[in-house]
């Protein structure tokens, strides 16, 4: 079972904007010495939309070969096509991932059954186990517990990713679906609530800065230490707020290179470096969180 802080693993890039994979076996060297229980490789906050496809699987597959079996690595696959979601699924077969994360078609808006029978024909198309993933504030479309509850019936649909923010869905969830349905939170902010309430863990963003703060927390979580676990989310929560003051993965990125993570803090456009004005708000939030 996944569970504990899985970080939405940053793509580092060099200089010219290339790939860094250095850097990103360092990154992948980091979170295993941190306690980070998975590693999700190119999702949002891994630049999947700037990424070209060829470099999308070479991202995913160092990332497989730096980790080494020492943890499970799960790919980022969505799409808003669901041909080409369903194309790039199929070129991990066989590789080792643990898992697919799969975001909900982003922009098109189709209905709930629309995104029934997205996830149907990728679970189809593959033997390998999809977390679905609902973040309504980027896709414009809510995959509701109801329609979860029909997907979860598939063999291979394992799980989901509920960036909601809304942890009355863990208990919906769990009881339309059943215990052993894994839900992690993609919201930072209310995390540790969502296990409290019963989820299994986070697919978090302030594990890229966080992360053996972020690796205690959930594992005082999962023990049902919740106190214990909210005293040090309290500490964290200028950053699970000002990791967002621009569009994620931008000030993530920023924050990964002032404490010397990454070598750059350059995006791929449309993205663009966070703004002077945002800098101190965000570095402000790194040393109230005692990590700078």
């Amino acid at each position: 079972m996944f569970s504990g802080s899985m970080v939405a693993l940053l793509t580092p890039f060099g200089p010219s904007g290339e790939v860094d994979y250095i850097g990103l076996k360092k990154l992948v060297d980091h979170h295993i010495a941190a306690g980070t229980t998975a590693i999700i490789a190119v999702g949002t906050t891994g630049e999947s939309t700037t990424l070209t496809v060829d470099e999308h699987i070479k991202v995913v597959l160092k990332t497989l070969e730096y980790v080494d079996g020492r943890i499970p690595v799960i790919a980022g696959t969505g799409a808003n096509a669901t041909h080409e979601a369903v194309t790039i699924t199929k070129l991990f077969s066989g590789t080792g991932i643990a898992a697919c994360l799969s975001v909900t078609p982003y922009y098109n808006k189709p209905t709930q059954e629309g995104l029934y029978q997205h996830y149907k024909a990728i679970a189809e198309a593959t033997d390998i186990p999809q977390i679905l993933y609902n973040v309504p504030g980027r896709t414009a479309v809510d995959l509701l517990p109801e329609t979860v509850a029909r997907l979860a019936k598939l063999d291979n649909i394992i799980g989901i990713k509920d960036a909601t923010g809304d942890i009355t869905r863990v208990k919906k969830t769990r009881e339309l679906c059943g215990a052993d349905f894994i839900q992690l939170s993609g919201d930072d902010a209310t995390a540790v609530d969502f296990v409290a309430e019963g989820g299994h863990g986070v697919i978090s963003v302030t594990a890229n800065i966080a992360a053996a703060a972020m690796a205690t927390m959930f594992n005082l979580a999962l023990e049902g230490n919740i106190d214990a676990a909210q005293e040090i989310n309290q500490r964290l929560m200028p950053l699970h707020t000002k990791l967002f003051v621009e569009a994620n993965p931008i000030p993530v990125k920023w924050a990964a290179y002032q404490m010397g993570l990454i070598e750059h803090d350059n995006l791929r456009l449309p993205l663009t470096v966070l703004s002077e004005s945002q800098q101190p708000i965000v570095k402000q939030a790194l040393v109230d969180a005692n990590v700078l």
